[in-house]
């Protein structure tokens, strides 16, 4: 079925989607310096309708800090904080989630203009609508999961932290697809579609058992490669009853599934590289080399420690290995 009605303005509705993916990638990454910079919880107070403008005055700052000060965290963490260190964090916070109201605004008017002047075929306008509800429940999803280290203990939920990043990834990937499909001219003809879907859905796999273990600090631990701290499965990592909590709550079968998940990720797309060697396209291509240097970045960020930086890094090259998987997927299909 066609995703658009004859004669559609392709190259303004491919651009539109293109820039909103550009906005939810952004976010993804702003969400995570904000998250190794422990900057989360430096807003207290959920306003979605009226938490558009930042403090401006002496008194709209000290209200805020306030506010930040009767939180857990600044009582058992933070407690040092004056106010011009509270502001550094307080920014980071404040971008990200400004980005996803100013995302709301590109994303729904557009939308409305596009359905309303019937240039989207009711398929197309019924699928983007609800990505636009996926959106909005986004917001939610991380006012929760914020809300989650606004209790006793300062630290928020690994499970809701991997349901928003999952979710952020989920409404890109589904995003992109859509706009890579609305490409003019015809597809490519590829030796076999068979397995194209399995990068992407790998790659999304090892990205939630990499917020589980960020959740969960897993990067302090087991700092060596290939082996973590002299074992190939560490010890004590089926400790939790039932057993299968250890999949989630601890950290060392954490961070080893995560490992395995990605190494099993880069097998699969090295092994359709080989595979589709007489007809590589592009997207294969860049998939093959991004698999490779992101694996190399996750091994660097395990023995750096999890260094700030290098941290950052891993999880803008997922974003971009997932984003070269959903292309070779999409140009796949027949």
């Amino acid at each position: 079925m066609a995703l658009v009605r004859a004669n559609p303005p392709y190259k303004s509705i491919r651009i539109w989607l293109f820039v909103c993916c550009g906005f939810v990638f952004t976010m993804v990454l702003l969400g995570g310096i904000t998250r190794l910079t422990e900057s989360g919880l430096s807003m207290v107070y959920w306003r979605p309708v009226t938490g558009w403008l930042p403090p401006t005055s002496d008194s709209a700052w000290a209200s805020i800090f306030d506010a930040y000060r009767n939180s857990p965290e600044f009582v058992k963490l933070n407690f040092w904080m004056g106010l011009e260190d509270f502001k550094r964090i307080f920014w980071l916070e404040y971008l990200h989630r400004l980005l996803g109201r100013i995302l709301g605004i590109v994303y729904l008017l557009p939308l409305l203009w596009f359905a309303f002047r019937y240039r989207l075929t009711t398929r197309l306008t019924v699928s983007l609508g609800l990505l636009f509800v996926l959106g909005a429940a986004q917001g939610v999803l991380g006012w929760y999961m914020v809300k989650s280290g606004l209790v006793e203990e300062p630290s928020v939920s690994h499970y809701r932290l991997a349901a928003h990043l999952g979710l952020a990834v989920m409404i890109y990937g589904i995003m992109l697809f859509i706009a890579i499909g609305l490409r003019p001219g015809r597809r490519k003809s590829f030796r076999s579609a068979y397995g194209s879907s399995w990068p992407a859905a790998l790659v999304f796999t090892t990205m939630i058992w990499g917020a589980f273990m960020a959740g969960l600090d897993g990067g302090s631990v087991f700092n060596t490669f290939p082996l973590m701290d002299g074992h190939f499965f560490p010890p004590y990592s089926l400790s939790s009853s039932p057993l299968v909590l250890n999949l989630f709550d601890n950290i060392g079968l954490v961070q080893w599934l995560h490992r395995i998940l990605a190494t099993v990720t880069v097998t699969v797309i090295i092994w359709i590289w080989w595979r589709d060697r007489a007809n590589r396209s592009t997207a294969l291509n860049i998939l093959g080399a991004v698999a490779l240097f992101q694996f190399g970045l996750g091994v660097l960020t395990i023995l750096s420690e999890a260094m700030i930086f290098i941290a950052w890094a891993h999880q803008a090259g997922a974003m971009i290995l997932f984003s070269a998987a959903v292309w070779r997927w999409r140009e796949t299909r027949h």
